[in-house]
């Protein structure tokens, strides 16, 4: 599955909580790297919300609890800054404590992928998913 969407501002939670030597560990056992602090928000259009939805409540990859810390399931992706076609793997996550609207996507990496890519608002990336 293939999602286009748009960089957005998020509310600075996400680095807070990926700064955390918990997540740190369970993304990196879990995912095969270890975080940049912070999220990539990814604002999508509403003809996604249905797919993202059932590959949601579908996976199976979840980081469960820990005490003071929320679960997250997250989805390995990829995403690509469709100004220059680079590429980058990750994952989506979702939080079970979030404050975003439903069509707001988290992306993680290991790297800051606004620096990376030199991404500002409203700039246009695509990402992939490997539904399994």
């Amino acid at each position: 599955m293939e999602i286009k969407g748009s960089v957005a501002t998020g509310y600075g939670k996400g680095a807070y909580f990926l700064g955390q030597k918990f997540y740190k560990s369970k993304f990196n056992e879990k995912c095969g790297f270890t975080p940049y602090p912070g999220t990539l928000n990814i604002v999508v259009p509403e003809k996604y919300l249905d797919s993202i939805k059932r590959i949601k409540s579908n996976t199976n990859n979840i980081i469960k609890p820990r005490e003071g810390f929320g679960g997250v399931r997250y989805i390995k992706a990829t995403l690509k800054d469709l100004a220059t076609q680079n590429t980058v793997t990750g994952a989506i996550v979702f939080p079970d404590k979030t404050t975003h609207e439903e069509n707001y996507l988290e992306f993680i990496a290991k790297e800051n992928l606004r620096k990376k890519f030199d991404l500002k608002d409203e700039d246009e990336v695509k990402i992939s998913i490997d539904e399994q």
